[in-house]
């Protein structure tokens, strides 16, 4: 083929970069969208932080309305306000010298009354200790710190660090004893023994929290019961049953328990409930985590027998164009420094655009997310209805790419809870009747069933499918087993125990 140039005309789109701006700040969750608006503020000098609060209408009229009562108030109590505490106070205030000498106090004299300790607060009124409160100790931290305090020789010392070391997050000992020994087992004429790594071993399994450094779930039980105080009701039974029928235990085999220990049914919970009050996994106590708070975007409350859905102010980044830095601009000026105002101008009006885009974008599918699931805040889980992206982008005439963004990382507040925006997005299921059942109902459906069994033959997978089928609701076994594991509950054998 031979190459020629050739000229035709098409249309395509091209995303221009005020649309990838409106784009990326509505994917953003509302903490990354507060470190972008802080970039764009240290960046942007046309950009400054809009501080006059806006407040809503009902404390607008809740303000008037006290406004209008402190005016009569002090129209009414002119004549007395001279003989009032605060007017005593003010006098008091005049009489205090400039200086105290040096030898005396305040306190010397003038009379501090009882004063009240409160806790500082930071410049935007949150509590000093709960924005300033330290990252967490994490287990080995904590384990070290004991070991520290502990007296032990030096070998033995070296034999504790290894076996803290080797301590996971739940608190047992990843390593066996052989393991531990040849990883000691450095130099070659070192004398170490298993009897004295285990002597080791021992003691730190009495370190706080207690049973940590078990090698499995049984020698945890074990430690916590010989440190509690052997006079506890059904001690002896608690320590027998774990040292010598945690494998029955385990598999709620409780007749066999019975008959094995001689317990009638009253004794034998007694002593199960005792060893529920034990911890299996003594580490998860201690967690260097710190606290993820989730930040809601938008409230949706009942006003009047109406859902409405308010888009959340304080979370709402609120941004002005400075206004003396804008009146430097000049509109028929080239020069290198009115064209960097100009610039940013146009940058800031662009940002401001994009976040009244999103701000509106995010309210918009909000109300219909709610307006879709009225039932469910009126009745809860088991009246949610199926919904899925398209249906949301098809009623605010928008892009399933752009409602996945929205919806992703985004909260609601509703009575009920905070729920991010794609809880109330599930798929569907067939009903004998036609109709179409949430899979978020199903699930609530399943945990109400459970929930309301009998403990000592707790309901099979089947059983629930058979249930549902005579609710009309078509769910195969492996669809039950599937939504019951995604709660986290255990299957029938495991949920049966003694009434």
């Amino acid at each position: 083929m031979k190459q020629s140039i050739q000229l035709r005309l098409g249309q395509h789109l091209t995303m221009t970069p005020q649309l990838q701006q409106a784009i990326r700040l509505l994917q953003l969750s509302t903490v990354e969208l507060q470190l972008e608006v802080q970039g764009v503020l240290d960046s942007n000098l046309m950009l400054e932080p809009d501080d006059v609060e806006v407040p809503t209408s009902a404390e607008s009229s809740a303000e008037a309305g006290q406004e209008a009562r402190n005016q009569a108030e002090i129209e009414s109590n002119g004549e007395t306000a001279a003989n009032s505490p605060e007017a005593e106070v003010s006098s008091t205030a005049e009489t205090i010298p400039e200086d105290l000498p040096v030898d005396t106090s305040w306190e010397d004299t003038y009379d501090m009354g009882a004063t009240s300790f409160s806790a500082p607060a930071d410049s935007d009124g949150r509590d000093f200790f709960e924005t300033h409160g330290g990252s967490g100790e994490s287990l080995h931290e904590h384990l070290t710190w004991q070991l520290d305090l502990t007296r032990f020789s030096d070998i033995d010392r070296t034999i504790a660090q290894t076996i803290v070391d080797s301590i996971n997050d739940d608190g047992y000992l990843n390593a066996t004893l052989e393991e531990l020994l040849e990883g000691l087992r450095l130099d070659p004429e070192s004398e170490i023994g298993i009897e004295e790594i285990e002597a080791v071993l021992h003691r730190i399994q009495h370190f706080d929290p207690v049973g940590v450094g078990a090698r499995d779930p049984a020698e945890c039980l074990i430690i916590q019961l010989q440190a509690m105080d052997p006079d506890t009701p059904y001690h002896a039974q608690a320590l027998q049953l774990v040292q010598e029928h945690v494998t029955l235990l385990g598999n709620r085999d409780y007749n066999q328990l019975m008959r094995r220990m001689k317990l009638s049914e009253t004794e034998l919970q007694n002593v199960l409930k005792l060893i529920q009050s034990l911890n299996p996994r003594p580490g998860s106590q201690i967690t260097s985590a710190t606290p993820q708070y989730v930040v809601p975007d938008v409230f949706v409350f009942k006003n009047k027998s109406k859902w409405q859905v308010d888009l959340n102010i304080e979370a709402a980044p609120r941004l002005r164009i400075n206004s003396h830095y804008a009146s430097l601009v000049k509109r028929a000026d080239n020069s290198e420094d009115n064209t960097y105002l100009r610039n940013h101008l146009q940058e800031a009006r662009w940002f401001l655009k994009s976040l009244k885009s999103r701000h509106e974008t995010l309210l918009k599918v909000a109300r219909c997310i709610v307006d879709r699931q009225r039932n469910f805040f009126e009745y809860g889980e088991e009246a949610m209805k199926p919904l899925v992206l398209r249906d949301i982008a098809e009623a605010v005439e928008m892009h399933e790419s752009t409602i996945s963004r929205v919806t992703t990382q985004k909260y609601m507040h509703t009575p009920r809870g905070i729920y991010e925006f794609k809880y109330f997005f599930s798929s569907h299921v067939g009903t004998e009747d036609g109709g179409e059942c949430s899979a978020t109902a199903i699930r609530a459906i399943v945990k109400k069933l459970i929930s309301a069994e009998k403990p000592t033959k707790p309901l099979s997978d089947s059983k629930i499918a058979a249930l549902l089928s005579e609710q009309g609701i078509n769910v195969a076994r492996r669809t039950i087993a599937k939504y019951r594991e995604s709660m986290a509950i255990p299957p029938s054998n495991e949920r049966k125990r003694l009434a």
